[in-house]
């Protein structure tokens, strides 16, 4: 089993709905769900838009390599509205699920990324990530995430 850590993020409809759904979705999908951060409110990030964000952290425990834990997180974003992943800058959406970090993993490929490349640049990923896991460790860095707020 392996270690997983995935970002929520939402910003249309019913957002806490939106996230619940999704937590739901990952434990049937996915795998064991071992903690859940708060639900975050954020501003848009690299992007204008007149709706915030809710944001939470997610850790799960799955037997899915990571290429197949992608290929379900993007089946579960079409399962609940999602109609397309941006493909020129970012926009709203009703959900998004980003691998954060798998293991201890470090996975450089066109389509999978990991640790996300965006992690310590993202507030709305970083606090709740340390509210879950205070001592987790950049596994690239070696800085501890909580370090870097």
């Amino acid at each position: 089993m392996a270690l997983t850590y995935l970002g929520l993020g939402t910003n249309l409809g019913n957002k806490q709905q939106n996230l619940n759904d999704a937590i739901a979705a990952l434990s049937v999908e996915v795998g064991g769900v071992m903690a859940v951060s708060s639900f975050m409110v954020s501003a848009p990030w690299g992007f204008d838009s007149e709706n915030t964000f809710l944001n939470a952290v997610v850790l799960m425990e799955t037997e899915l390599p990571p290429f197949a834990l992608l290929q379900k997180t993007q089946e579960i974003e079409r399962s609940l509205g999602r109609t397309a992943k941006s493909t020129h800058g970012y926009t709203d959406r009703l959900i998004d699920i980003d691998i954060l970090l798998y293991d201890n993993l470090h996975i450089d490929q066109p389509t999978l990324k990991i640790p996300h490349p965006l992690i310590m640049e993202r507030d709305f990923v970083l606090i709740p990530l340390s509210e879950i896991a205070p001592d987790l460790v950049h596994p690239v860095t070696g800085q501890k995430f909580i370090d870097l707020l």
